[in-house]
């Protein structure tokens, strides 16, 4: 079964997640806005969310971390908990 790591900063809007992603952009440190900004409790290990497999997540986001491509910012997200910005570290097939 296909095995990933990953991060993620969730916020309450839209226009806050692009917000974030323009800094991301930016080169602002990832871990460091999820710190400060993000709403899920991963916050506190920069986003980290651990070793994730298929069916873990929401559906929108395990399509981005079983689909997208690696080491960019994914998103917007949005899902029934908010936005998502969703970076996938590794992923093994």
């Amino acid at each position: 079964m296909p095995l990933a790591l990953a991060r993620h900063i969730l916020v309450k809007t839209q226009a806050e997640a692009e917000q974030l992603k323009q800094k991301l952009a930016k080169g602002a440190d990832f871990g460091q806005l999820a710190k400060r900004h993000s709403l899920c409790p991963s916050k506190k290990r920069g986003g980290d969310l651990g070793e994730i497999r298929p069916g873990q997540m929401v559906r929108a986001v395990d399509q981005v971390i079983f689909k997208k491509p690696l080491h960019q910012v994914h998103g917007p997200v949005k899902t029934k908990f908010g936005f998502h910005l969703i970076e996938v570290i590794f992923r093994d097939r």
